[in-house]
């Protein structure tokens, strides 16, 4: 399934579809009649979020980016890909997972600082896609509506934390990643 999003086909990609967690039986039965929505799951600083996987069009080896001048705090860089120019975001200052974007763009790059397993996944977007910096890629997963927990009152997050789906004994933050990138 995620074959068809990445860029490198050289990479190893089985084992990356796992369905959630199943529930109590009495759940079960009214999910049933559920579609559930595929979303891709990833690592940001040890915590797993997801995206719909139809908002990715694939997903990429982190590229050697260029710096832009005066640019937003959680913009690292841009990046060719085959001819077009994406701009290059941090979520994480977002999501204050950290206090400043990675240093991996312009003359002080420090690329040796990024895991060999970081990606940038290239997110559809009305006004152009971008790339967004990720630590790891984790899986495809299926999650029904049902089994999506709004955020508590009190938690925070903003707008760009759409709830929570357990995957086994881990919890999946869900993502709006267009909103995390305002």
């Amino acid at each position: 399934m995620l074959e068809q999003f990445f860029y490198h086909p050289d990479e190893e990609v089985a084992g990356l579809f796992r369905p959630a967690t199943e529930g109590d039986p009495a759940t079960l039965a009214s999910a049933e009649e559920e579609s559930a929505i595929e979303y891709l799951a990833f690592l940001l600083e040890g915590e797993c979020y997801a995206v719909p996987i139809s908002e990715i069009r694939e997903i990429v080896r982190v590229p050697p980016l260029t710096e832009i001048p005066r640019s937003p705090k959680n913009l690292l860089g841009v990046m060719k890909i085959r001819g077009e120019v994406l701009p290059v975001y941090d979520v994480k200052v977002k999501l204050k997972l950290a206090h400043e974007r990675a240093g991996i763009a312009g003359p002080d790059a420090e690329l040796e600082g990024i895991p060999s397993s970081s990606r940038i996944l290239i997110v559809r977007d009305p006004d152009g896609d971008v790339g967004i910096l990720v630590d790891e890629v984790r899986e495809v997963i299926r999650l029904k509506p049902s089994t999506i927990e709004p955020l508590a009152p009190g938690i925070g997050g903003g707008d760009y934390l759409l709830g929570l789906a357990h995957l086994g004994s881990e919890l999946v933050i869900l993502l709006d990643v267009h909103k995390a990138l305002l």
